[in-house]
């Protein structure tokens, strides 16, 4: 082929030159316009996973915090558990000790009536074999009397139901009378004694 088939850059005239310079600089323009989009995408796509680390990043420090609270419960249950159960093996006689009290009380009553003859006497001696055998059961489980009389009125232990006055300084705040003994079951009070106090 001849050059005058294909004239060179030179033999075109002005305005084409400037037409294909033009579309070179489109073209190159063209290519950037696609990196600019690729590179756009990628930038959205790179905060959408920054965003998605940073909800799972989150969301582990929750279910962390909901794990170790679930822990503390779950120890704290078996703390109270142990607690309960020490209770009520430390107690285990409490209530029963309770129940047995209303019998010593009578046996105790029995004994103050007098004894006129051999039978009555007899019957007596029973009695205070079986209110010493209550009594020691009632010790080795745990179970003793409140000292009350003449002891200085202490409410934690003895239940005031009457005053009187006190016959002496020395005697003002001291239980002077018990009407019903009471008794603690280890470091409880099974039931204050009901006393008379001096005022």
């Amino acid at each position: 082929m001849s050059k005058e088939e294909f004239p060179s850059e030179k033999d075109l005239p002005q305005e084409d030159q400037e037409k294909q310079a033009k579309a070179a600089e489109a073209d190159k323009a063209g290519v950037k316009d696609d990196k600019e989009e690729v590179a756009k995408p990628a930038d959205v796509e790179l905060d959408q996973l920054k965003a998605e680390v940073a909800a799972l990043t989150q969301k582990n420090k929750d279910l962390e915090d909901k794990y170790l609270r679930s822990q503390a419960e779950i120890q704290n249950a078996q703390r109270r558990y142990s607690k309960e159960r020490a209770n009520l093996v430390k107690y285990e006689s409490q209530r029963l000790g309770k129940d047995i009290l209303s019998s010593v009380d009578n046996l105790e009553r029995a004994l103050q009536v007098k004894a006129d003859d051999e039978a009555s006497r007899q019957l007596k001696k029973g009695i205070e074999m079986t209110l010493e055998g209550l009594v020691r059961a009632l010790k080795d489980n745990g179970i003793e009397e409140i000292k009350a009389d003449g002891e200085k009125f202490d409410p934690t232990l003895h239940q005031a139901v009457q005053s009187v006055p006190a016959e002496n300084d020395e005697q003002k705040g001291h239980v002077v009378q018990v009407l019903q003994k009471g008794y603690v079951y280890k470091d409880r009070v099974l039931r204050p004694a009901m006393v008379v106090v001096a005022q």
